[in-house]
């Protein structure tokens, strides 16, 4: 297979980083996620297009920008794919569970949380899911190694983790042909429990009001799925 990041944000540095694929990206290629027409011969010698593009910026009220970003553009790569016969592995969010029930599985019903990030993950996640033959969603959150902030919230529960470990999981999934909808993550941790793993000194603190408190995820598919590999 030859595979395509697209992004090079966080995840897809350590993805690009820990695998050698080629990439492109808004700032290293100068293209522009709304005028896909342009740039799109680009991705046409690859066999499988890893979108890690998205607006992340959680409880921005830059609507039109989210639109644009988290749900418009997959819906290109979408259309794109299944015009080429290529697949599509999209980075989605745990987020879009934040208001489901806990420890959701990929079969439940996703509720985002009340932003713009949340909705248009889970349209994006929807559109593929409906007009895509071969898919892969990644449902995730991933932290930078080691934690970079003096305080973590204690009363968020999570199956994040660090972005290393979260881009492994992602590249395993990819490499062994995973299709469909997977919940990516480890045991689920409270965000400061995964703070004081790389930071000794880390303080204890709540999280604001409209956070969700929990957003964890039934991992059976993906454990079962690299189990078997």
């Amino acid at each position: 297979m030859k595979i395509l990041v697209l992004g090079d944000g966080k995840l897809a540095s350590e993805i690009i980083k820990q695998t050698g694929w080629d990439y492109l990206s808004r700032k290293k290629d100068g293209f522009d996620v709304s005028n896909f027409d342009s740039w799109l011969h680009n991705m046409l010698p690859y066999d499988v297009i890893v979108n890690c593009i998205a607006n992340t910026n959680t409880y921005s009220q830059d609507e039109a920008s989210m639109m644009q970003i988290n749900y418009l553009f997959p819906t290109y790569l979408v259309n794109f794919c299944e015009e080429t016969g290529k697949k599509l592995v999209h980075i989605s969010t745990d987020y879009v569970y934040s208001n489901s029930i806990e420890n959701a599985s990929e079969m439940d019903v996703p509720v985002p949380d009340i932003n713009w990030y949340s909705l248009t993950k889970l349209l994006a996640d929807s559109h593929i899911k409906t007009f895509a033959k071969n898919y892969l969603i990644c449902r995730l959150s991933h932290k930078p190694y080691p934690f970079p902030y003096d305080s973590a919230w204690y009363d968020v529960k999570t199956n994040a983790d660090y972005t290393p470990v979260i881009s492994d999981l992602v590249i395993q999934l990819v490499n062994n042909q995973a299709v469909g909808v997977y919940n990516v993550g480890t045991e689920t941790k409270t965000i400061y429990h995964l703070a004081s793993q790389s930071r000794k000194d880390v303080k204890l603190i709540l999280s604001p009001p409209h956070v969700p408190k929990n957003v964890t995820m039934n991992l059976s598919k993906l454990n079962n799925f690299l189990n078997n590999k």
